[in-house]
């Protein structure tokens, strides 16, 4: 719980090998990235689509990945493994993004491979060439192709056509990879998630569906407060419950209030208010969002040694300066984490594990 007396820091959580003894007395349980051996050639589309075993080796891969070529690694980067070399992927953005477009060329040049961007400029999907020609003429130059869109359709054309793999790195439905990043930053933080609570806090959006999605596979409680009109899709929530059910989570709650979802919370997590696309909305949502920041006085309803999550970018109305650069924010590793997970999504399609 957040007190009076906030240190406010900003480094790294405390990142746990596959052998390390956590504060709670148990043991992390060993990396299962063999689970990704059937991986190679499937497309990245949402986390529904994984098998609860593929989500563990993707995890796994994504933490051996940040040992071998972290900051804090001791093998030197020049000759530290290459397994994407000659491969190459090519980055359909129609939104922009910081954290994905590093991301993925800094960790694809890292495995070895290069990057190319195509913003709106260089590629307009679906306008100057049919989905189905895009994705056929990328499939003869590229390994992969990542699409960061507007429309999840755009996603699921593009996949249907590729002959090569697919990443979904954003769209209007689903955000996949952000998810691996989150559950990452909590698996560093807390070890075991099972049994351990998630609070959503804010819109219904792409973030939290397959956050609520992957929390449920990992046995995570899941709760969720939206404003009216806000709510999550109706069929990602089913999927959720239905998760939940099989891997032994309380049933999906829901509510209109944000301290009812946050109340005994091991995680709390909110996102922008206004999405790309959006803005025209911008005074609208921020009145309809009231009560919805994420400040001290909301995390008192979590549990003690609560955490706080963002995808970023996050702006002041979201959530506060006193929380949002505490000690219980995780905001910058899960950040870090984007990188370490694309890399790892990115090797498995390719069977170069």
């Amino acid at each position: 719980m957040l007190s009076s007396g906030l240190r406010f820091l900003n480094q790294p959580a405390v990142r746990l090998g596959a052998d390390t003894f956590l504060k709670n007395g148990y043991v992390k349980r060993t990396m299962s990235i063999s689970a990704l051996a059937g991986f190679e050639g499937k497309h990245f589309i949402s986390i529904d689509k994984l098998s609860n075993e593929e989500l563990r080796g993707l995890l796994d891969l994504s933490k051996k990945y940040r040992d071998t070529y972290g900051k804090n690694a001791t093998v030197d980067p020049v000759t530290a493994p290459k397994p994407l070399t000659g491969k190459s992927v090519s980055m359909i953005f129609q939104k922009r993004s910081t954290r994905t477009r590093v991301s993925t060329e800094t960790g694809m040049n890292l495995l070895g491979g290069q990057a190319l961007f195509l913003g709106p400029s260089d590629i307009q999907l679906g306008v100057n060439e049919s989905m189905r020609d895009t994705a056929l003429v990328l499939s003869r130059f590229n390994s992969i192709v990542l699409a960061r869109v507007f429309s999840h359709n755009d996603v699921l054309e593009l996949s249907k056509h590729a002959t090569v793999p697919v990443i979904n790195a954003l769209s209007d439905m689903h955000h996949p990879l952000q998810t691996l990043a989150d559950l990452m930053a909590l698996e560093d933080h807390f070890g075991d998630l099972k049994g351990k609570t998630l609070a959503w806090v804010g819109d219904g959006n792409n973030v939290l569906h397959d956050l609520m999605l992957g929390g449920a596979k990992l046995g995570m409680n899941i709760r969720i407060a939206t404003p009216v009109g806000y709510d999550a899709n109706a069929g990602v929530i089913e999927t959720t419950k239905k998760l939940g059910a099989e891997n032994g989570t309380e049933d999906v709650f829901l509510t209109t209030v944000a301290s009812e979802a946050v109340k005994g919370s091991d995680v709390v997590v909110t996102d922008t208010w206004v999405s790309m696309g959006q803005e025209s909305e911008y005074e609208k949502r921020v009145k309809e969002f009231d009560g919805y920041q994420v400040n001290a006085s909301l995390m008192k309803h979590a549990n003690p040694g609560a955490v706080f999550l963002h995808c970023l970018p996050r702006h002041p109305e979201e959530v506060s300066d006193e929380v949002f650069y505490s000690e219980q924010s995780l905001v910058f590793p899960e950040a870090e984490n984007r990188m370490w997970t694309v890399m790892a999504v990115m090797a498995a399609q390719l069977g170069k594990l």
